[in-house]
């Protein structure tokens, strides 16, 4: 293979790897793993919309580019890819068939849209249980509505590239059912019905990559991912929004949810965490740690804020510790992005009720309807509580999984060494 083959080589894995999900940090060093198994000495340079490849040696600098948009998750391209890795360096597969190989894998179809629905129908379901819900009609609605949003966004993904279009109308019909539901008294003071089928829209990975780059220095890439995930929000926000008020429906932003039998929340957030798998692509045979995780996490907060008495995101804290310090191993040997398993297994833990009854009070501000104290002090408590709970969740999960990252890189280093002198020993 020509020096410039292995350097389109090198850039395509990584782009592989930069658009499904994967950290950015993995990006960089697995991607320099490559090069160095391919002859190469190469540095990666990510930044929002573009990968460039760098070359060691003197007097090259800029090699190649390419357009790379990190807007996607899936975990079993991820994981192919970095089978395609393991090869290369084994030399079981040569460089032009690596090359093959990496095209094929980014071609690979995510699940069937019956598969997607049915995950986003049984996920929500799964979070209006947690937040309280009790009645069947309510259920059969949530179930319905988010189906219906799951087949749009697949359909809309074919008429239009706009990543924001897709999560604006799912909740938009979502938001439409559930002021059909108030209307017709189906939907308690919650508005589960409206609520619960936007929830599977919010970008969680996609914020948890923004807290790893911003934390490792990577600022404009951090702030453009972090950017990225709010516009998102804000396309759910207003779609919800926009849904409720055409039939002269809000959302209220003082409404509290009743508490749930551990046995029963436990349940439902291993449904959840079982719709998100789904949602990114998780292989089947890793399908079980983010579930059996985050159930036993979401046991954990159920006992921090029953039994302790402790606030919503203290408890959303000790969950994603243990959570880090479970999966981090585990997306390590399996070469999963933590990004999208940790969030999996935490998902029943983002407040976006919170940031949906935030916009609703911001909205009701900024229409011109009287404007209570009350009114007021409850939307900056929606909006404070949400961002605590984002932080304490970013922080729980990341800090972990950077130290216990740097321990197995030095032990890695470590044996690398190890090896090489034996090896000049013999």
């Amino acid at each position: 293979m020509a020096m410039d083959e292995r350097y389109d080589l090198v850039l395509a894995f990584a782009r592989l790897l930069f658009i499904n999900g994967q950290a950015t940090e993995q990006t960089v060093a697995e991607a320099e793993r490559l090069g160095r198994a391919l002859g190469l000495r190469v540095r990666l340079l990510p930044r929002w919309g573009e990968l460039q490849l760098q070359s060691d040696d003197e007097n090259t600098g800029l090699v190649a580019q390419r357009a790379a948009d990190p807007t996607g998750v899936d975990m079993d391209r991820v994981v192919s890819a970095m089978r395609v890795l393991g090869d290369v360096e084994a030399g079981r597969v040569a460089p032009d068939a690596a090359m093959r190989m990496i095209g094929a894998i980014s071609r690979m179809p995510p699940a069937p849209t019956w598969l997607f629905a049915f995950a986003a129908a049984a996920g929500a379901v799964a979070l209006a249980v947690i937040f309280g819900l009790e009645r069947l009609a309510p259920a059969i609605l949530i179930f319905l509505s988010a189906a219906g949003g799951a087949i749009l966004r697949r359909g809309l993904a074919n008429l239009s590239s706009n990543v924001f279009v897709q999560p604006f109308c799912a909740a938009l019909l979502a938001g439409l059912i559930g002021a059909l539901a108030v209307r017709y008294d189906l939907s308690s003071s919650l508005r589960l019905v409206a609520v619960c089928p936007c929830m599977v829209l919010v970008p969680g990975p996609h914020l948890l990559n923004s807290a790893l780059d911003l934390i490792n220095g990577r600022i404009h890439l951090g702030a453009a991912r972090l950017i990225y995930a709010g516009l998102i929000v804000v396309a759910i926000s207003v779609g919800l929004l926009f849904g409720l008020g055409t039939i002269g429906v809000s959302l209220p932003v003082d409404a509290s949810s009743g508490a749930v039998p551990i046995w029963q929340d436990v349940i439902a957030a291993g449904i959840a965490v079982a719709a998100y798998s789904v949602f990114f692509s998780t292989p089947l045979r890793m399908l079980p740690w983010p579930v059996a995780v985050g159930m036993f996490a979401h046991a954990l907060r159920w006992a921090a804020l029953s039994l302790l008495g402790l606030s919503a995101a203290a408890g959303a804290g000790v969950a994603c510790i243990v959570v880090a310090l479970v999966l981090t191993p585990v997306s390590r040997r399996s070469h999963m992005p933590f990004a999208a398993i940790g969030f999996a297994s935490v998902v029943s833990m983002i407040p976006g009720v919170y940031l949906f009854r935030m916009a609703s009070g911001l909205a009701q501000i900024g229409s011109g309807s009287p404007t209570t104290p009350q009114l007021i002090a409850e939307t900056v408590s929606d909006g404070t509580v949400a961002v605590m709970i984002i932080l304490v969740m970013s922080f729980c999960l990341i800090i972990p999984k950077m130290l216990i990252d740097f321990v197995g890189n030095r032990w890695a280093g470590v044996k690398s060494k190890r090896a090489e002198k034996q090896a000049g020993g013999r």
